[in-house]
């Protein structure tokens, strides 16, 4: 499947991946932002209820994302080599790992709900509100768990459109579910907090079906590479797939715990403060958005060559990610770095949260660029086998940096809330320089490091 290819064709499909991706990402955040609009008009409590929920979600859904990522990348490898039987083998058994942990996962926060939203040390009613709230949403992680195999898969065989059109259908059914149940239209009873649950099981119940559809229907992905997908477990193949999972859902889990500790400093400062960090963090949302996309671009491009054995085809398209990086970057990072109270005022129109948010996008328009060959150079690391490093490096970065200055700075020096903006862009560029020395040892162009002849990552990092 892979073609000797021009710089011209690389970047074609360098921008195929990177686009849609993006899209998909700008799209989620408009649509976070429209839900989110029509649940503050039901309560404030409403509001915090969803928030607590959405961190104790994450933290399950990081489980899943490792399952994502392992088999994209075990199918971008196979892709490559043409080796469609590896490619179905490893999908069938992320399906099975991903419905039967979804199923225990599902069980374990609808009967923990109580204890898990008390972490927080909510108010009586909020308590009462992130119950009910957690509860209802429980019932959408098999779902979220399919949608997420599904991307995964897909994007490992370079399709990014397809996974695109997935999330909007899921945020179209989302908006109009939570309108018509929230307020109540079309003779439907005004739900509120227990609606926009409802709205979030309905948006992913359908956006799962649309991905069953697009695997398996007649003329869908599989039926085109030869059929026969049969969900027969394979101990040896799910304990490979875990093995490479694991250490992303880690690093994803490390992100979620470290925002907890992260939001609990903020806090000491007021909730000028906070507001100014949760909106610094959506306008910076403009300039990384693109970087998911070039990492999961290098995961599945440097995994397809790695496949093929095609080092100098991976090499191409490194440096061209690597290109397209900087200079997609500098743009959205500039604008951070010239204009972050213009940004802000976008966003707001109190003085206090402009000055303060203003410092914190100034602050990450300096390591944009930083943060966001880091993210490439991980995806690149993770498709050519090595997920460990990238769970170190952001486990190093998050526990050893990141978190013990910000309780240094907070707790006993007593600092202005802009020294933490700056604690966080020394992670980030202490995280890049690891990256890159990490990324230089593994050596991957002159490596044999393929996961789907070797067994996995364990051997190609002796």
């Amino acid at each position: 499947m892979i073609e000797r290819l021009d710089d011209k064709k690389i970047r074609s499909k360098i921008l195929s991946m990177i686009i849609p991706i993006t899209a998909e990402n700008i799209l989620q955040m408009t649509a976070g932002v429209v839900s989110m609009a029509m649940v503050g008009r039901i309560s404030a409590l409403a509001v915090g209820a969803i928030g607590m929920s959405n961190i104790l979600f994450r933290i399950i859904w990081s489980v899943f994302k490792g399952i994502s990522t392992g088999a994209s990348v075990f199918v971008a490898q196979s892709y490559g080599a043409n080796n469609f039987k590896k490619l179905k083998s490893v999908s069938e058994q992320a399906f099975i790992l991903s419905v039967v942990l979804s199923i225990i996962l599902q069980q374990f926060l609808f009967w923990n709900a109580e204890f898990l939203v008390s972490i927080f040390n909510p108010t009586s009613g909020l308590l009462a509100d992130g119950i009910l709230y957690v509860k209802l949403i429980s019932w959408s992680i098999p779902a979220a768990a399919i949608i997420l195999l599904v991307a995964g898969i897909l994007q490992g065989m370079g399709d990014a459109k397809t996974p695109m059109i997935l999330i909007i259908i899921l945020n179209i059914v989302n908006i109009v579910f939570s309108y018509l149940l929230i307020f109540g239209k079309l003779g439907i009873p005004q739900l509120g907090l227990k609606g926009a649950a409802i709205a979030y099981d309905i948006s992913y119940i359908v956006a799962a079906l649309f991905g069953f559809y697009v695997l398996f229907s007649k003329g869908g992905t599989f039926d085109k590479i030869g059929g026969g997908f049969k969900l027969k477990f394979d101990k040896d193949e799910s304990f490979e797939l875990l093995k490479f999972g694991i250490p992303t859902s880690f690093e994803t889990c490390f992100w979620q715990l470290a925002s907890i500790f992260i939001t609990r400093a903020i806090l000491t400062y007021g909730e000028i403060a906070y507001a100014a960090y949760q909106l610094g963090l959506q306008a910076e949302a403009i300039s990384y958005m693109p970087a998911t996309g070039f990492g999961i671009a290098a995961s599945t491009f440097i995994g397809q060559a790695v496949g093929s054995k095609d080092n100098e085809l991976g090499k191409k398209y490194l440096r061209h990610l690597v290109k397209l990086t900087i200079i997609i970057t500098s743009f959205a990072g500039g604008a951070l770095i010239f204009f972050p109270k213009v940004i802000m005022r976008i966003l707001t129109d109190n003085t206090e949260v402009i000055a303060v948010g203003a410092l914190y996008l100034l602050v990450m328009g300096i390591v944009q660029v930083p943060q966001n060959l880091s993210s490439l150079l991980n995806g690149a690391l993770r498709g050519a086998g090595y997920a460990k490093v990238p769970m170190i490096n952001a486990g190093v970065g998050l526990w050893i940096v990141r978190i013990p200055l910000v309780f240094l700075t907070t707790y006993k020096l007593g600092g202005e809330i802009h020294w933490i903006w700056i604690i966080m862009g020394i992670d980030l560029v202490f995280r890049f320089i690891l990256s890159c020395i990490t990324f230089k040892n593994k050596d991957i162009f002159n490596k044999d490091n393929s996961i789907i002849e070797n067994g996995g990552e364990d051997e190609a990092f002796n």
